[in-house]
C-alpha cells in the first residue's frame, strides 16, 4: 500500500498502481485466503501514522486475520490500530531501531499479534542484511541477528522478505529463509518472489 492505493514494485522500486484496498479485499475473502498482511510503505518515510477509519472499514469487510503494518512507532500505534480491527501488527523499522518497543507491546497484547517485519538484503559477501524505512536504509545488523532479538523480545512470527527477489516472481530466496528459520523456533513467513504453486 502506498499513497495512492495498492501497489506491485519489483525489489521495493518501480511501484504500479493495482487497485484499491477494498477492492482487493472482497476479491482475497471470495478466493478464501487464510490471511491477509495489509502494509503501508511510505507511512515510516513520510513519518505518519494509519489510516485508521480506512482500517477499520476493511476489517469490517475481511474475513479472515488481518495483519498491518507501516509506521508503527510506540504501543499507542499498536493500541490504534487493534482498536481500529487489525489482529495482528507487524512492524519493522521500529524493531531494529527499538527492541524495547518489540518486549513492551508482547508483553501488553500478548505476543500472538506481534509480527517483526524484516526486509533483507544479499551483500557482496553473500551474507544478508536488515534494512529499514522500506528497504532504503541499511542497518549494519544481519537479519539472523534481527531474528534472534526479535525472537528474544517476544515477537510471535516473522515476516522475512527478500528485497531481490521482490516482485520478480522467479521463486523465494530459499537460502534466505533457511538462514532464519535455522536461528528462531518461531513461525517465519516468506515473502518475495513467489511467482506459482510450486514456488510455495
Amino acid at each position: 500500500m502506498k499513497d495512492f492505493g495498492l501497489v506491485k514494485g519489483i525489489k521495493f522500486d518501480s511501484w504500479r498502481r493495482v487497485g484499491t484496498e477494498m477492492q482487493s479485499v472482497k476479491i482475497y475473502n471470495l478466493r478464501q485466503v487464510d490471511e491477509l498482511i495489509l502494509l503501508d510503505i511510505t507511512a515510516t518515510t513520510s513519518g505518519r501514522g494509519q489510516d485508521l477509519e480506512l482500517i477499520n472499514r476493511l476489517a469490517g469487510e475481511c474475513f479472515t486475520p488481518l495483519t498491518v503494518g507501516g509506521g508503527i512507532r510506540t504501543v499507542a500505534d499498536i493500541r490504534d490500530l487493534l482498536m481500529a480491527g487489525a489482529d495482528k501488527v507487524s512492524i519493522c523499522t521500529a524493531a531494529i531501531e527499538d527492541p524495547d518497543l518489540i518486549a513492551q507491546a508482547s508483553s501488553i497484547f500478548g505476543s500472538q499479534c506481534i509480527v517483526v517485519s524484516i526486509d533483507a538484503r544479499r551483500c557482496k559477501d553473500g551474507l544478508y542484511e536488515a534494512w529499514t524505512h522500506s528497504g532504503v536504509t541499511p542497518s549494519s545488523r544481519s537479519v539472523q541477528e534481527v531474528a534472534r532479538q526479535a525472537e528474544l523480545s517476544g515477537a510471535g512470527e516473522l515476516l522475512v522478505t527478500s528485497v531481490d527477489q521482490d516482485g520478480t516472481m522467479e521463486g523465494y530466496d530459499l537460502e534466505l529463509i533457511r538462514s532464519v528459520t535455522e536461528v528462531v523456533e518461531i513461525p517465519v513467513i516468506a515473502s518475495g518472489g513467489c511467482g506459482s504453486p510450486e514456488h510455495m
